[in-house]
């Protein structure tokens, strides 16, 4: 049996993945800049539940393309999120990326207080002053996130709301969408570390065409 052709080049993958993702999608809803954010996450998944799932709150594009071209740190709920992330694109744009759930003093603060390390986690990374929040695997970082934007500490530029799981995933992103704060979010139990990266991704670009 002979060998199937394989295409080799990236630039084809990735554009024969898109033509094959727009031919079964069809017509949709999302406007030119927001498409972009979902194809690109169903490329990642192979999963076209995300054109029902995938939420964009009002003007959050311009938000989001604002904040990356200030060069606002991102938070990232876990490492598994960062290193999915561009730092290329992310370097040009003067982003300085940030993750703390694995630091010593995190850690400490969450033994003591009885909490997940992400909630600690979460509040060093709004005390350092990040502007933009990916979260990709913890609802317990996007519940304090909110409960932080509530106090007042902290006005989002975007929120990445994307925990995946069965325990507060799919309600933390619900609660998400009522908080009003600029947001990306997939609803439902699905989500993950590379969906999130991949909107950051797909974000970046739309900075740089813009």
């Amino acid at each position: 049996m002979s060998a199937p052709d394989v295409i080799v080049n990236p630039l084809e993958i990735e554009a024969r993945s898109f033509a094959i993702i727009d031919g079964e999608v069809g017509e949709h809803a999302f406007d030119f800049r927001q498409w972009p954010v979902v194809r690109r996450i169903i490329h990642t998944t192979a999963d076209f539940d995300f054109v029902a799932n995938t939420v964009f709150s009002p003007q959050v594009i311009d938000k989001a393309l604002g904040a990356l071209r200030r060069g606002e740190p991102v938070y990232c709920d876990t490492a598994m999120v960062g290193a999915g992330i561009n730092k290329v694109r992310l370097a040009a744009l003067g982003c300085a990326l940030r993750c703390h759930v694995a630091d010593p003093d995190v850690a400490a603060a969450a033994r003591a207080a009885g909490v997940t390390r992400s909630i600690m986690a979460m509040r060093k990374g709004i005390d350092g002053g990040c502007g933009i929040f990916l979260v990709g695997n913890a609802p317990t970082a996007l519940y304090e996130l909110l409960h932080q934007a509530r106090a007042g500490a902290i006005k989002p530029s975007l929120v990445v709301g994307v925990p995946v799981g069965f325990v507060g995933a799919a309600e933390s992103k619900e609660a998400l969408l009522e908080s009003r704060l600029p947001s990306i979010v997939c609803r439902g139990r699905k989500g993950g570390s590379a969906i999130a990266a991949t909107i950051l991704n797909a974000l970046m670009i739309l900075a740089e065409e813009a």
